[in-house]
């Protein structure tokens, strides 16, 4: 393994090695680089002020982030370019996105500003069409506390009703990025920390053995946190991105199978074509910035019992494949939650790709995620509903149910009891009433900061209450949750 880092810096090439291992990308920035135009705001992938833009090349083409420098890591961006917003400045003036702020007074203290025109310049060279929508979406990683969002947006507005002009030449930025040497795995080692990018499976197995306690790190959104919030000194750190295995995504069996190293943002695609419920749920999974970064394999690995993903995809029938050497096992995605904190892996074992079946033709699927705010917010209660219908004459019957709850457990959980009582019995008020009853008696969840525990069983109850509105055309009725 090489023993350096290779990326480029506003197009100028950078190798670095014989750093911290865990030096943030913003950290990098204002205090090698003095390049102060990059903001710390929140330090932990809220505010949007530290946002810069990585471009690299996926399956060959260029692809441009949004990303959270505050909580990514310098030794992540190996072969790729990443551009701050002094990048955008030319000798002809501002940038085009520059000045729509200018232009459209966006900017009052101005912290924020440069966050902002970030993520409207990664925006505009993915193509965000110019509606108020996808301008929410593209803009809702990025806090402003002083100007009002309503300039910004007319800023955002304009900037995407105009061709996208990049700060460097695609053809001159593709072929530098072709000339970095980003597929071979390497090792950097600093004061008796370890920062290793292992170069596929074979090689990781080896790492894990030698490391059998390092911090795995796929996209970084939780492991960044562990350095800039709980101010955690990891030993040995394992990046999981250049293992070609993990980032795929691809049919297979009846389903599809996504990598473990996959983000957000590139699974949103696949996992909605199979069950489009899901795209509103990815779409609130922090914002642009998180989704660029963060993974669906990470969010599991993690054992967090609110995170968004593990139940819709137990809902779903997921099932989990884990590798430790060349020993391969797959279970049920439910059976890897075992209590608050732990998780059904062993030392040296990782979790490889994720299997999510096809629905079938009769089923209801719903997710419904309640938060206290819409954008950018942890669920007090996700839940996730698959029911399979089975129709004879006007009311359908219950044919199949798995229904799964987060933040309702130690882990997410399944209904099962709720699950057997429907199944079988027919689809109408009476059952539900009745189904919501046991889902009563089924959980215990706690009373914390986000929700009481009183509140989070109402809602529980509820939701499968607007499930049945939902399949019976009453969409728009009041169901408080």
């Amino acid at each position: 393994m090489r023993q350096a880092v290779h990326f480029l810096l506003n197009g100028q090439l950078r190798r670095l090695e014989a750093f911290d291992p865990t030096l943030t990308v913003l950290r990098y920035l204002r205090e090698t680089e003095a390049l102060l135009g990059t903001k710390e705001g929140c330090a932990e992938g809220d505010c949007g002020a530290c946002t810069a833009v990585v471009a690299d090349l996926h399956e060959g083409q260029l692809r441009y982030r949004a990303v959270n420098s505050c909580i990514q890591f310098v030794a992540q961006l190996d072969g790729k370019a990443l551009f701050t917003v002094e990048a955008l400045q030319s000798q002809a003036g501002l940038h085009p996105v520059q000045q729509a702020m200018v232009d459209c007074h966006g900017s009052q203290c101005g912290f924020c500003t440069p966050g902002f025109v970030m993520s409207m310049y990664a925006g505009s060279l993915n193509g965000v069409k110019p509606q108020r929508q996808a301008i929410n979406e593209m803009l809702a990683g990025n806090l402003c506390r002083c100007t009002g969002y309503t300039p910004i947006i007319e800023a955002a507005t304009r900037v995407l009703s105009q061709a996208p002009q990049p700060a460097c030449a695609p053809a001159a930025l593709q072929q530098q990025l072709e000339a970095l040497p980003k597929h071979e795995g390497f090792e950097l080692e600093y004061q008796g920390r370890r920062f290793i990018a292992p170069a596929n499976s074979e090689e990781l197995a080896q790492v894990l053995q030698r490391h059998p306690d390092a911090t795995l790190l796929a996209g970084g959104t939780d492991v960044g946190l562990f350095v800039t919030k709980q101010h955690r000194s990891l030993a040995t750190v394992v990046h999981l991105e250049k293992i070609p295995e993990l980032s795929q995504i691809r049919q297979e069996g009846g389903g599809v199978r996504i990598g473990a190293a996959v983000s957000y943002q590139r699974a949103r695609s696949a996992l909605s074509r199979l069950y489009p419920a899901l795209d509103a749920l990815v779409s609130r999974v922090g914002a642009v910035q998180v989704r660029s970064m963060g993974t669906v394999g990470g969010n599991i690995g993690n054992g967090s019992p609110i995170g968004d993903m593990p139940p819709a995809l137990i809902a779903a029938g997921a099932q989990l494949t884990l590798r430790c050497g060349s020993e391969v096992r797959s279970l049920p995605l439910e059976d890897y939650f075992i209590a608050y904190g732990k998780q059904n892996r062993q030392v040296g074992e990782w979790i490889e790709s994720i299997w999510v079946p096809e629905p079938p033709a009769n089923a209801v699927y719903r997710v419904y995620k309640i938060t206290k705010r819409f954008e950018q917010d942890i669920s007090s209660v996700c839940g996730a509903f698959n029911i399979g219908l089975l129709y004879h004459g006007d009311i359908p019957t219950v044919e199949s149910a798995r229904i799964c709850f987060g933040g309702m457990a130690g882990t997410p959980l399944r209904a099962t009891g709720c699950e057997r009582w429907l199944v079988g019995r027919p689809w109408n008020a009476e059952t539900i009433e009745q189904a919501a009853a046991i889902l009563g008696r089924e959980y215990t969840p706690l009373s914390d900061f986000r929700a009481s525990a009183e509140y989070r069983s109402l809602v529980a109850a509820n939701l499968l209450r607007r499930l049945y509105a939902q399949t019976v055309g009453q969409e728009d009725c009041a169901i408080a949750c």
